[in-house]
């Protein structure tokens, strides 16, 4: 069974690649084109995490402890931070497990400049998303102004190692640690670059009392780090402040969510054609908060897409087990919208569905296999359903038509 995406699903399809990019997706063999079969498996486009921390993939296990306040888990954060050396020990880990798991794009927020992102060739394609933290209006230009220099070095790297599937982006990253005009910059910087802009936003209530009040555990966190400077938000702000910043994006990634209001909803879906949702399911688990408004999300026309966040919230890197997770915990969405989630959405989402997310012909070869389910029936709906209430893994992996798995071994 092939899952274009893109397309309806194809029985017995037939996915011919040339070069390292295909050339048509239908039922048949062409002449002359030697054949490979896969078994009873469903070829999907390769699954793209739209949302990582890399820089937490050696861990064993989360930080903290489930149904912690996030103010809280911060505090651990801010205590474990590594070194460089370490996080790009964490970043090739991050990026191995990725493969495995059948990701074949990975957006990561990154916070050191590393060469271990462009180490090997038998990874997935990047997007690296430059981190900026900078909470008082004083410290907005010069934050700013490291990004630029971060995104130079970034570029040097990925030219000296000859890596070609890597792109760039930014990130003000939060606004308990990037004020409106961090992200004001930012948001220009990335207009100069074509580039995508992620903002994690609306990710615990403790935020909300900080941009609505000015204080709380974060305000308190902020002072105690000498980062508080009561002026950087206008009281009375909400989340709709920052979407009104980011609608002058190219793209921008609203990360988490969590409690965004009906409004807030209303306004991504309105702006669906650069806007999207990130969706980290597992780690929306591990912290209990309410459960996610997902299926209004969608109704609302909102583009949600999906992300594992790190390993100091999630057990693994597996976006395949996000993507069950939200079938199992959101019956009234359908398994093709969960599928488009983990692929098309978040190709879209960072401006890469032309190489990304879905089988087109003349896009490059990022695809994935994953066993049918002995049970599997009822057609293409009702097979990809079985799959996303499975357990196996990946079963191949290809990015421009190289299998990892195969070079992994």
């Amino acid at each position: 069974m092939v899952y274009p995406v893109a397309a309806p699903p194809i029985e017995g399809g037939v996915v011919v690649l040339e070069n390292g990019r295909i050339v048509e997706v239908g039922r048949r063999v062409p002449a002359g084109v030697p054949e490979q079969d896969l078994g009873e498996v469903a070829l999907l486009p390769g699954l793209v995490n739209a949302h990582c921390h890399l820089e937490f993939s050696s861990r064993k296990q989360p930080l903290g402890k489930p149904g912690m306040e996030l103010h809280q888990w911060v505090r651990l954060v801010i205590g474990q931070r590594q070194t460089a050396a370490r996080i790009g020990k964490a970043i090739t880990a991050g990026l191995a497990e990725s493969v495995q798991a059948g990701v074949t794009t990975v957006a990561d927020i990154c916070r050191v400049v590393s060469p271990a992102y462009f180490a090997s060739h038998d990874s997935p394609r990047l997007v690296l998303l430059q981190e900026a933290i900078g909470y008082s209006q004083a410290r907005a230009a010069s934050a700013k102004s490291g990004v630029e220099q971060n995104l130079a070095e970034l570029t040097s790297l990925a030219t000296d190692a000859g890596a070609t599937r890597a792109s760039l982006g930014v990130s003000p990253h939060a606004p308990y640690t990037a004020s409106p005009a961090l992200v004001r910059e930012l948001v220009s910087v990335a207009v100069e670059r074509g580039a995508p802009v992620a903002l994690h936003l609306a990710e615990s209530e403790a935020e909300l009392q900080l941009i609505g009040a000015g204080n709380g555990p974060f305000q308190e966190l902020l002072e105690e780090r000498g980062m508080w400077d009561p002026w950087a938000i206008p009281r009375g702000a909400t989340p709709m402040d920052y979407l009104r910043i980011l609608t002058k994006a190219p793209r921008a990634l609203v990360v988490h969510g969590n409690y965004l209001d009906d409004a807030s909803l209303a306004m991504i879906g309105r702006h669906s054609g650069a806007m999207a949702l990130v969706y980290c399911p597992r780690t929306h688990a591990y912290f209990e908060h309410p459960p996610y408004p997902l299926a209004k999300a969608l109704s609302m026309g909102v583009r949600v897409c999906l992300g594992t966040d790190g390993l100091g919230s999630n057990p693994d890197l597996s976006l395949l087990s996000e993507m069950r997770h939200v079938a199992r915990n959101h019956r009234g969405v359908s398994p093709e919208a969960v599928l488009r989630m983990g692929t098309l959405s978040g190709a879209e989402a960072l401006g890469l569905e032309r190489v990304a997310g879905c089988m087109r012909t003349g896009m490059p070869a990022d695809l994935m296999s994953i066993p049918l389910p002995a049970k599997a029936s009822g057609g293409p709906s009702g097979m990809l359903e079985a799959i996303l209430a499975d357990e196996q893994p990946a079963a191949g992996v290809w990015v421009d038509g190289q299998d990892l798995l195969a070079a992994a071994e």
